[in-house]
């Protein structure tokens, strides 16, 4: 039997040890892994069915989908049968990147309420704004601002559909307009209650700005990362988690203070031997080394 001093000494050691890692609150959950489907993008319009069945098996409980559209589905595959597949793989589609050019070209907002159907179909919790064409990102910080105030509005028609809108960055939103750049004016001019931050990790570094800053200026407007590693050699590839360049345990170190709920895995180039089975070495290390 453990006396009572030993206990209160062995309960003060561990009070001691998460006062040193403040990750461990984090790590302690059991985080589900998401996978960011473009990783697939490849195969998966091949063969929506076999994919969803590959990345079941590697071990993703979620994953972010991409490519639907509001005539034909997923490739193809209707609505309905894609969450049968989800299902039947024990993946749930928590968020989803919609195309959104044609709005912020036109101002319309006809193509949200069919988004906000697809994504409540599928139970997801998240619309996500993945890019913007070069045509349409405009030159100045005035444009930013334009482009904050309909990402409001989309953001608005969302919590009525009850779901929540998030926005997926690149590198360019970092262009620097006098003493701010894009991506600060979207984080300052969209309203927090409405509209959340998708992360990029690769592409923050890439653009040349660190994440762990940008955490602490914003604190809690990343509801959302791509978690998608650099190559060493080459800064335009990718690479499997952990063997690139970006330091991944510092940054989930402060998961908390940025806000995370929920990560994605992504790995778009420089795959080794392939897409699904990088896709599986960097879930081992994430699930090993990082939650």
């Amino acid at each position: 039997m453990i006396k009572r001093r030993e206990f209160l000494i062995n309960a003060g050691l561990a009070l001691g040890a998460l006062a040193i890692a403040p990750s461990l609150a984090f790590n302690s959950k059991k985080r589900p892994i998401g996978i960011q489907l473009w990783t697939l993008r490849d195969t998966l319009p091949k063969d929506v069915k076999g994919v969803l069945a590959q990345v079941g098996k590697v071990g993703f409980n979620e994953v972010e989908t991409f490519g639907y559209s509001i005539y034909k589905g997923f490739f193809g595959t209707s609505l309905h049968d894609f969450k049968s597949m989800l299902d039947d793989n024990g993946l749930k589609a928590t968020s989803n990147h919609f195309d959104f050019n044609s709005m912020i070209k036109d101002g319309s907002t006809d193509l949200v309420k069919p988004y906000i159907e697809a994504a409540n179909h599928l139970g997801s919790e998240y619309i996500t704004i993945p890019y913007i064409v070069a045509e349409l990102r405009g030159t100045s910080g005035d444009d930013y601002k334009k482009l904050a105030l309909q990402i409001n509005k989309v953001g608005e028609l969302c919590k009525a559909g009850g779901l929540k809108l998030a926005y997926h960055n690149h590198d360019f939103e970092f262009t620097k307009f006098g003493s701010t750049n894009g991506y600060e004016i979207l984080l300052n001019e969209t309203d927090k209650k409405l509209v959340d931050f998708e992360m990029d990790l690769y592409w923050v570094v890439r653009s040349g700005n660190d994440p762990l800053q940008l955490f602490k200026k914003y604190p809690g407007r990343f509801k959302m990362w791509h978690v998608k590693d650099m190559d060493k050699v080459n800064p335009d590839w990718n690479a499997e988690i952990g063997s690139g360049k970006i330091d991944f345990k510092s940054i989930f170190a402060q998961a908390e203070l940025s806000g995370m709920k929920r990560f994605f895995l992504e790995h778009e180039s420089n795959y080794k031997p392939n897409p699904i089975e990088s896709a599986a070495t960097s879930f081992t290390y994430i699930k090993k080394n990082l939650i």
